[in-house]
């Protein structure tokens, strides 16, 4: 068995025990999945395999992220439900999808469009005209 294929085996083998199946999902509220698969002495890698193949652990994982994120989201509305602007701008941002955007338009003289034409032309005759020391390197091409 080539060493890839031992150390597939070897993780396949690594198993929760029911009490820490359970406990991952307490875990999971306050820690990410490196930070839980240290707390158990394994890789990470070797935990995301067995939130693969393992159904109720994955199901705990899962759950205990929700069940923070939904208790960090309350706090959150309560917040923003007491006038704190801050923590509504933040909701409706990531809720609502409210953006700050800015338009910005660009124009050429008078508002007309901006000329792009053939600037590749242009950059080459400039220098060009450096190379020959004819123009001032301040010196500006007309569009």
């Amino acid at each position: 068995m080539n060493c890839l294929n031992e150390r597939q085996t070897a993780t396949s083998m690594i198993k929760l025990t029911v009490d820490q199946v359970a406990e991952v999902e307490t875990l999971a509220a306050l820690l990410n999945q490196e930070q839980i698969a240290d707390y158990f002495g394994i890789s990470r890698r070797t935990f995301q395999n067995i939130l693969d193949r393992d159904e109720e652990a994955a199901a705990r994982y899962k759950r205990g992220k929700a069940k923070a994120i939904a208790h960090v989201a309350n706090g959150l509305l309560q917040k923003a439900r007491a006038g704190d602007t801050t923590s509504a701008i933040f909701y409706l941002k990531t809720q609502a999808g409210w953006r700050e955007t800015e338009r910005i338009e660009h124009s050429g003289p008078d508002g007309s469009p901006i000329q792009v034409g053939n600037v590749r032309q242009k950059i080459e005759a400039r220098l060009e005209k450096l190379r020959q020391g004819v123009l001032d390197s301040g010196e500006i091409i007309d569009q």
